[in-house]
């Protein structure tokens, strides 16, 4: 379980991280670019954990891993 607002690096390729700030920007999580490269994020709810998984799957998740995660709330939203 995260503690209540937890900051959590993530180590995200260079090249996605501007995209996935931005994002987050737009979602109104607080987030951080750091000069060593980490993009910080600030994680104060399950829900908010969840859209940063979110976020960062639907940049850098494969096709599959994309289908499974849809299928899976699909599943859970129906049952």
């Amino acid at each position: 379980m995260l503690p209540p607002w937890s900051s959590q690096v993530l180590q995200i390729p260079l090249c996605d991280r501007w995209q996935i700030y931005h994002r987050l920007q737009e979602l109104m999580i607080p987030c951080s670019c750091h000069a060593d490269g980490s993009l910080r994020v600030q994680v104060n709810s399950w829900l908010t954990a969840i859209l940063v998984r979110s976020t960062v799957m639907q940049f850098l998740g494969s096709r599959q891993e994309l289908i499974d995660w849809l299928e899976r709330c699909w599943y859970c939203n129906h049952h």
